[in-house]
């Protein structure tokens, strides 16, 4: 299947890219990659959307170890063919969930070595994700949930070690970075995040 992909760009000769990857039913529209999008607008960033959409019946038979395989296959694929006609220096590589299984693929390429990453809810419970997270050397940011199902906190004591990644544990907060039955609450949720990432 073609990964549809999005790139937007403001200024031509742009040096600066930020890269998204969503999760499986949180698109590139949701408001956490909407409200960082106009970030990195402002701050002269292009932005790639890489809109795969891993919930289409095709994939229904995929082990999630195949699906995984195909998230790092069709992330790369995208990531090249942007590259190849390009001449970006600076970067961000944003993930979000099934998202943060391209970025630990992604993070280990040389053209990445310097990039910036978020991790929004990240998949703890893998071993990869895991491992990629508390042995990374790029700076970044990690927000998730004690109300996330992949939040495991034995696992999280053991990433806020990690001196290149800030983390932030948010109270209540679910895998949808939001509060269950408090719309106006996950509001302030969203504007914390999205001021985190602004500054970072």
């Amino acid at each position: 299947m073609t990964v549809p992909f999005n790139l937007i760009s403001i200024d031509e000769n742009s040096k600066n890219l930020a890269i998204f990857f969503p999760g499986a039913g949180y698109t590139t529209q949701g408001p956490l990659f909407h409200y960082s999008e106009a970030i990195f607008l402002n701050k002269k960033y292009d932005v790639l959307q890489v809109n795969y959409q891993y919930n289409n019946k095709i994939y229904d038979e995929f082990s999630i170890e195949e699906l995984s395989d195909a998230i790092k296959f069709d992330v790369k694929t995208i990531i090249d063919k942007v590259l190849k006609d390009t001449s970006y220096e600076n970067f961000y590589i944003i993930g979000k969930s099934l998202g943060t299984i391209a970025m630990c693929s992604e993070l280990k390429r040389d053209i990445f070595k310097e990039a910036k990453s978020v991790w929004l809810t990240p998949l703890l419970q893998r071993d990869d994700v895991f491992e990629a997270m508390i042995s990374s050397e790029n700076d970044g940011l990690c927000f998730i949930g004690d109300n996330d199902r992949c939040y495991i906190e034995e696992r999280y004591n053991q990433l806020v070690k990690n001196p290149c990644i800030v983390s932030r544990l948010l109270p209540n907060v679910n895998h949808g970075m939001e509060y269950d039955n408090d719309p106006v609450g996950s509001v302030d949720v969203l504007k914390t995040v999205i001021h985190d990432i602004s500054q970072f």
